[in-house]
């Protein structure tokens, strides 16, 4: 068994620089989650400075995390919002970029995922097919894109080439957008505590209640952080949607091939990123099946060497702790 861990974050010097420019330049009110995240992460503090020194690195300083904390191998994505938050034709030119440094980085201890512009769906599809070729495993979305969401069907072009491809989509947490975000910020909660949660579950609801997986079947989707919760909410989440259904009480509500439940077992797999608590990672096991759940370890928001013991120690079977650690993350990315 070796450890792989799946949700790894990743953010070159370039991006950084305009990020920065970005907080320079644009108001306050024009994404308040943006400048909440970065407006902290690329300042002064001690936290924020180490995380700036770890997430642009890819050579020595992560190699030597990696080590420390018995990771054979990171699957690396660029962190939130990514090229998102830039204007469409910005974006696309950006992911390329930033796809094109990331395989030069492709070895045996990294894998990668595609940086899209899903508010640019045409050359979104592109760029996932290029990268693919080159050696990526699929593309991450940092959920939303000023907005915006996957369900919009002007971006099923996404899935359909992803399901073609193969290869996963990572919805990744964003922090909520300008119109959601004003009752998190007065407390701090937009961010890992609590907003990014229900942000990214809110984006992947969307997407199944929009009908997502039964034009797509074959998709695949990973999510983070345990499912962002969703797996906890199962039980009324597929009692409600029905009860909705029967009531015909939304216009954009229509019926399922399969209960919202049902999908999480054949389309949805989730990660244990930042959630490294044992009786969370054994809920999610026994209500999605050990084959649904792939450690990661969130590097470097949430570098926590001792936090690796948690799924150590967990009372589980070799042949399903080989499961959590390696050929579950080598199934569903295809890393063999």
């Amino acid at each position: 068994m070796i450890r792989i861990a799946a949700e790894e974050a990743w953010a070159p010097k370039e991006i950084l620089e305009r990020y920065r420019k970005l907080l320079q330049e644009k108001p306050e009110s024009w994404d308040p989650g943006f400048r909440s995240l970065w407006g902290f992460f690329l300042g002064p503090t001690e936290r924020a400075t180490a995380l700036v020194r770890r997430i642009q690195d890819l050579g020595p300083q992560r190699l030597a995390d990696m080590d420390a904390t018995g990771i054979a191998k990171q699957l690396i994505l660029l962190s939130s919002p990514g090229v998102q938050v830039f204007e469409a034709t910005e974006a696309v030119a950006l992911a390329r970029d930033m796809n094109d440094q990331l395989i030069a980085h492709l070895s045996d201890r990294y894998a990668g995922l595609a940086a899209i512009a899903p508010h640019a769906p045409r050359d979104a599809v592109k760029e996932l097919q290029r990268a693919v070729g080159l050696g990526l495993k699929g593309a991450v979305v940092n959920s939303h894109t000023q907005g915006a969401y996957l369900d919009d069907p002007k971006c099923w072009e996404i899935f359909e080439a992803a399901q073609a491809l193969d290869v996963p989509i990572y919805i990744h947490p964003n922090t909520p957008p300008r119109e959601m975000i004003a009752p998190f910020l007065p407390r701090g909660l937009d961010g890992a505590i609590y907003g990014f949660a229900v942000e990214t579950g809110l984006h992947l609801l969307r997407i199944i209640v929009a009908g997502v997986f039964d034009r797509f079947p074959k998709l695949r989707i990973v999510v983070g952080h345990l499912g962002e919760g969703l797996p906890f909410w199962l039980f009324r989440l597929d009692f409600m949607h029905a009860s909705m259904v029967r009531a015909q009480r939304y216009p954009g509500v229509k019926p399922l091939e399969m209960k919202v439940s049902d999908y999480f077992k054949r389309n949805i797999w989730v990660t244990t990123s930042g959630m490294q608590w044992a009786p969370a990672i054994q809920f999610c096991i026994s209500v999605l099946g050990i084959e649904r759940v792939m450690y990661a370890m969130d590097y470097p928001y949430q570098f926590v060497p001792d936090e690796v013991k948690v799924t150590d120690e967990m009372p589980m079977s070799d042949a399903d702790r080989k499961k959590l650690y390696q050929d579950n993350i080598e199934s569903v990315f295809r890393l063999r």
